[in-house]
């Protein structure tokens, strides 16, 4: 059994399940949540339920997620940690017209740009959002993350779409403190990541955490018959949800894991922090363990 309840971020400490915000967006993560007063509210909850870190990132919206975050909980509490993630830029609703770039000054003011819209003097956690870029060498752009971070303009760096060799490139320049990529118990293939990230002390950051479905598919918590043939089960046995056990499960695999999972429901904001303390038998984690999509 893993550390269930908190893990290190740095030199700082969280919860074990995060809260992505992204959904907190217009149609599409363009533009603004259409009740914006239902979303400023659920921030506030969210935080009250016994969320430690909020994920974000400027593209989302572009930049109104970042916006009503900070209307809703500035001043932060102390606890509070602030994720965000700069390198994408979007040009209209579409998806199609999000790129990603890598430019030094593009960079650098993302990072002061986010940092003016939560309200900061230093983000907690920034992320370059995409290994993708190809106006500027991926190790420039790392370059200028931890140029960032010696100017006190973030704490500390994380890395997002990248791949393992990108990893081992990045930790020859700088410290990295987390890692996030798409890992849920059905899609398994950035196990590597996870693995290269908990060896080098980073925390894995698995989105679409209680997803049955692989990347680039509609959430999808119905799955599979053959998976949720076991998973149901498991459930009932513990007066608990798929979901719950989802989470269960990937807190299980490596003490380095913080799922980020995002919902527009306190209701299941609550019902995952709840997973925490959800304690699965060896042979019910090496039955998930078995599973594939």
């Amino acid at each position: 059994m893993t550390e269930r309840t908190t893990l290190s971020l740095g030199d700082l400490t969280t919860g074990r399940i995060g809260y992505g915000a992204m959904r907190l967006t217009g149609p599409g993560h363009w533009g603004d949540y259409p009740d914006r007063a239902a979303g400023l509210e659920l921030l506030r909850r969210v935080v009250d339920a016994g969320v430690t870190l909020i994920d974000t990132a400027d593209v989302y919206g572009p930049h109104t997620n970042e916006q009503l975050i900070r209307e809703a909980l500035h001043p932060y509490p102390e606890h509070l940690l602030l994720a965000t993630k700069g390198g994408f830029v979007r040009s209209g609703p579409e998806i199609s017209t999000i790129a990603a770039i890598g430019q030094r000054q593009y960079l650098r003011q993302s990072a002061m740009l986010s940092a003016r819209r939560l309200g900061v003097e230093r983000i907690d956690l920034y992320y370059l959002h995409s290994g993708y870029a190809q106006d500027a060498s991926f190790e420039d752009q790392v370059g200028t993350l931890a140029e960032l971070r010696q100017e006190g303009v973030i704490r500390h760096i994380g890395l997002s779409n990248v791949t393992l060799e990108q990893l081992k490139a990045a930790r020859e320049i700088v410290e990295i403190t987390a890692v996030t990529a798409h890992y849920n118990l059905v899609d398994r293939h950035e196990q590597p990541l996870l693995d290269a990230a908990a060896e080098a002390g980073a925390v894995f950051v698995p989105w679409q955490p209680v997803s049955l479905s692989t990347p680039g598919a509609p959430t999808d918590t119905e799955g599979p018959a053959a998976v949720r043939g076991v998973l149901e089960p498991i459930a009932a046995r513990h007066g608990a949800t798929v979901s719950q056990v989802a989470l269960a499960w990937l807190l299980d695999r490596s003490p380095a894991v913080l799922p980020i999972p995002g919902t527009t429901s306190l209701a299941h904001v609550r019902e995952n922090l709840a997973a925490q303390d959800l304690v699965l038998s060896p042979e019910e984690l090496a039955a998930i363990t078995a599973l594939r999509g």
